[in-house]
This record gives C-alpha cells, structure tokens and sequence, in this order.
C-alpha cells in the first residue's frame, strides 16, 4: 500500500550520510594541508563565502533571469496554481511562487534558498507536452527539492570545493600572494606552493565526483517524495519517458539555450546518453524509471513490504 513508502528509504539516506561524510573529511584534510604550510588562505575563503552568499540569497532571481522566466498568478496559469495548492496541501509546506519559462525544451526546475523563498518553474512546453497528472508528478518532484532544502545542501557541500578550484586556479600564478612558505623558510617556499596546488588539484577533482554522487541521490529522493505526495509513481516515469523522447527530437539550438540549468532540471536538457552517469548531476533515466517501478509495484500491493 501507500503507507509503505512513507518508511524511510534507509539505503538511500545511508549513502547521501556516507557521501557527506566523506566530503567532510576532505575538506578538513585539505584545511590541515592549507594551515600546515602557513597558506594565506583567507581572502580566498572570504571570496568564496561572499560569491556564495550571493548564489544562496538571489539564486531564485539569478536562475529565473538566465531563461527569461516569468513569474505567473492564478489568473494566468489557473490550472498550474491549483496543482500545486493540491499538493503543498498534501505536503504540508509553504506554496512557492509559480514561474513559467517560453521554450521548446519540455523541464522543470525548483530554486530558491529555503521553503519560505522558493521557485518552481516550468517550460511552456512542458504544460503543452504532459497530461495533467504528470505535470503533477514533476511539480511534487520540484516541490521534493524545496523541502528537503536541496539547493542549501549542495550550496554548502560545495563550499571548500569551490575554494580548492579557485586556489587550484590562482596558487601557482600569484603564490597565494606570497604567503606561502611562510613557516618553511624561502627554501621551502617553491615546495609549499606545490603542495597546495596538488592538494586543491585532489581536492577538487574527488569533490567533484562526490558533489555530483550527492546531486543524483537528491534526484532519487525528490522521485520519491514525488511518488507519496502524488501517490502515482507511474505518473513520474511517464513523465520522464516523454521528456527524454521529445528531447531526442529538440533542436540542438534549443538545447544549448537552457543547458545552463542542467543541474535544477527535472532532466538534463541533452539529447541521447551523451553524458557518463558518474559525470552527472542525476541518475540515469533507467536507474529511474526502476525505482519508480518498484515503488508502483509496493503502491498496489505487488512488491516486497
């Protein structure tokens, strides 16, 4: 029945644990590596912090403006407005404000920083594509995504990621504004910076499989609360079998307008299996569509308990 998706999914919460804490302990490596050889580190971080302060508080106007979407209300997307009064209802959260995106490219996305600020949009093709039940099967997945506060989880995953490409980038060129071999003596200057350089080399490279890890069982997770929301999993796999057909059939030209955006997509604006599932920010559309199966199958009684 219904009631046994609302158990927790503890495999998949296990490995988003383990995931986090593996990016925990190498970030605190890399901070041992940094405070070891005296790496003036600071304005480097501060940066950071500021250009991510500023994607965490106005990612939602940033995000809607690369596509030109428009926020809409009630009375110019009637239908749109009261799928989603149903299902925030049913989901017992804040209603996000609505937005619609005029492309070719049937998606959808969610932004915003927490429940209380948050976007769910979705493309004109989208709303003309789908049946009505699987527009409300993508807008439970988007609205999954604001309440487990998807877009804060990956912001502060990817923090010292982001320090480690931007030392990665500068260290060499500007000798971290010579502050390095600061407790190694001029001697160990050349070697301290190199030291650097191939920590925020290792750092960011195994950051970027884990980040990207993380993103796909966020996917996994915003599928499945989409599935007890709507409770109609089957309406979610259809929903992404069409997506992914008719984007076999978009205009490349199309494509690479919204592929900006492919990390907040429902499903990455490509066409084909252009991209390696470990490159990716989400599962592969099989894996999904498995999931999404077994979950029907436990809805009308057919599954394991």
């Amino acid at each position: 029945m219904r009631r046994n998706l609302y158990k927790p999914d503890t495999g998949l919460a296990a490995r988003m644990f383990f995931v986090m804490f593996l990016l925990a302990a190498l970030y605190l490596a890399f901070v041992v590596v940094l405070v070891e050889v005296g790496a003036s580190y600071t304005f480097i971080i501060v940066f950071v912090a500021i250009m991510l302060a500023v994607q965490y508080y106005f990612s939602d106007r940033l995000v809607l403006a690369s596509v030109g979407a428009r926020v809409v209300e009630r009375d110019e997307a009637p239908q749109l407005h009261d799928i989603v009064d149903r299902l925030v209802a049913m989901a017992g959260m804040p209603k996000p404000r609505l937005a619609i995106v005029q492309s070719h490219v049937p998606n959808a996305f969610a932004t915003g920083r927490d429940p209380q600020h948050a976007v769910v949009a979705v493309t004109s093709s989208l709303l003309n594509r789908l049946e009505p039940n699987e527009i409300e099967a993508v807008l439970g997945h988007e609205l999954t995504h604001i309440r487990n506060r998807d877009a804060t989880v990956i912001t502060l995953a990817s923090f010292f990621a982001t320090v480690a490409f931007f030392v990665m980038r500068s260290g060499m060129f500007y000798g971290m504004f010579g502050g390095f071999g600061r407790r190694r003596g001029r001697d160990g200057g050349a070697s301290a910076i190199v030291l650097v350089y191939l920590a925020s080399l290792i750092v960011w490279v195994i950051s970027f499989f884990l980040i990207r890890a993380l993103s796909r069982y966020r996917e996994y997770a915003a599928d499945r609360g989409s599935a007890i929301i709507t409770g109609a999993p089957s309406a979610l796999a259809a929903a992404l079998q069409k997506i992914s057909g008719d984007m076999a059939r978009i205009p490349d030209r199309d494509l690479r307008e919204v592929q900006g955006l492919n990390a907040f997509f429902i499903l990455p604006a490509v066409s084909g299996q252009s991209l390696m599932e470990l490159l990716s920010t989400h599962p592969s559309l099989e894996h999904r569509l498995e999931r999404l199966r077994r979950m029907q199958a436990q809805m009308e009684g057919l599954g394991p308990r």
